[in-house]
């Protein structure tokens, strides 16, 4: 295949991010026109279709490798201009991650409040489920994420960040009221906090318990904020998975009780990120390694 034109690629990069073809060619100071040839173009020359003609657009899987692709070039160009101090580098660096809400709502921002000050950075969060924000990365959405997939996205690397652990709590009240007998089958009928429609979480919690069967109850509080999660939980709305990070000054405060002793559910996290030689995305994973082992527990331990 020849080379890819450049042009081309951040065309395709900027219909992306605008959703359409007329707002990229706004953003380019071209027409429509000329915006629909050089994506057909770039089409005809790679022999796929990259784009769905979709309101906003969205990439095929091959469009998202092109996508990555110009948001690496980006990257490197504006990383090659500040070294070189050329017109534009005294802009911060954007560095976009995909974190998951726990994590977001307990030790990454220490994380971010530890990178170093040089070279200027601003940061673009994208709040996601750790079983999803490898998608993001996939996507070229974003350059690095917190995620529960050890397998690296192609052109990615991967480190291991550590264990996050969740108890099984419910406020003093509430698991009087609905969680006498069995564990299993009395979460499986108690009312129960998720975070969203896709978290099963609770569920899955619920079928090991039962040895692989069973669910937690359809009686659910669907609360989509870290936070807001525990305070659920502790204010007895329904039982739920909390980090043990937030779960701890709740049990010792007495606002929660632990429901199955000795059981809980460690969630593997690690870093991935683009393959890039660029100081602000170095400086921003070693801060992140760093602070994910003082507050996760080891992988394998």
């Amino acid at each position: 295949m020849p080379e890819l034109p450049l042009d081309q690629v951040r065309t395709l990069l900027a219909v992306v991010d605008e959703g359409t073809f007329d707002a990229a060619a706004a953003a380019l100071h071209v027409t429509p026109s000329a915006v629909s040839q050089r994506v057909k173009a770039l089409e005809q020359r790679t022999g796929r279709v990259l784009l769905q003609r979709t309101k906003p657009v969205r990439p095929t899987e091959s469009g998202a490798v092109l996508v990555r692709f110009a948001r690496q070039l980006a990257r490197l160009d504006r990383d090659a201009r500040g070294e070189l101090g050329l017109s534009g580098a005294e802009e911060p660096t954007r560095v976009s991650v995909a974190v998951n809400a726990d994590s977001l709502a307990t030790w990454f921002l220490a994380a971010l409040r530890r990178v170093p000050r040089q070279p200027r950075i601003c940061f673009e969060l994208r709040r996601e489920d750790e079983d999803h924000t490898a998608a993001l990365l996939r996507e070229g959405l974003v350059m690095a994420a917190v995620t529960s997939s050890p397998d690296p996205v192609p052109g990615c690397s991967v480190r291991p960040l550590g264990r996050m652990r969740y108890l099984p709590v419910a406020s003093p009240g509430f698991a009087t009221e609905h969680l006498g007998g069995p564990p299993a089958k009395a979460l499986a009928a108690a009312p129960v906090v998720v975070f969203d429609r896709r978290d099963d979480f609770q569920d899955d919690f619920v079928r090991a318990l039962g040895g692989g069967t069973g669910a937690a109850s359809a009686s659910r509080h669907h609360v989509p904020t870290s936070e807001g999660f525990a305070a659920a939980v502790a204010a007895g709305l329904g039982w739920g998975m909390v980090p043990q990070t937030q779960a701890d000054p709740l049990l010792h405060a007495g606002r929660l009780v632990r429901l199955v002793p000795g059981r809980w559910v460690d969630v593997p996290l690690y870093w991935q990120q683009w393959k890039l030689d660029s100081p602000a995305l170095a400086a921003v994973a070693d801060a992140v390694a760093v602070t994910a082992g003082e507050n996760l527990l080891p992988h394998g331990n």
